[in-house]
């Protein structure tokens, strides 16, 4: 079963995207913040995909990717920003500066944020 980390400070957030996943079949883990993301992973936890939000407290999810990615054991991982930061800009920032796979615009519907998982999943290498 495909395993995906929901990574938002917004609990609203983590519960309707939690719900939406499930229902489409996929195991779902959650953190409430960067720092609490990066010690589940470096305890063991890893998931196939990371949905991170950007805008976060104590870490923001870009700082949260580069770090992902810098790490060997790690960087394997599918990041995809889920954020309210939607211009060009923000989506390059994601994509160039914090090595992440992918950036989707918050709010977001249902479709385009399974056909994106489905897609990344699909497309990227492990």
């Amino acid at each position: 079963m495909t395993k995906i980390m929901i990574v938002d400070d917004n609990e609203e957030i983590r519960l309707v995207v939690r719900a939406t996943l499930e229902h489409e079949g996929y195991e779902i883990i959650e953190a409430d913040s960067g720092p609490n993301c990066l010690n589940m992973l470096r305890s063991g936890e890893h998931p196939d995909i990371i949905l991170l939000d950007v805008m976060m407290p104590e870490m923001d999810g870009w700082e949260v990717s580069r770090k992902i990615k810098s790490d060997e054991s790690l960087k394997n991982i599918i990041i995809c920003m889920l954020t309210a930061k939607n211009t060009t800009m923000d989506a390059l920032m994601s994509i160039e500066s914090a090595k992440s796979d992918w950036h989707l615009n918050k709010p977001i519907s249902r479709k385009e944020m399974i056909d994106t998982i489905k897609w990344l999943l699909e497309t990227q290498p492990q």
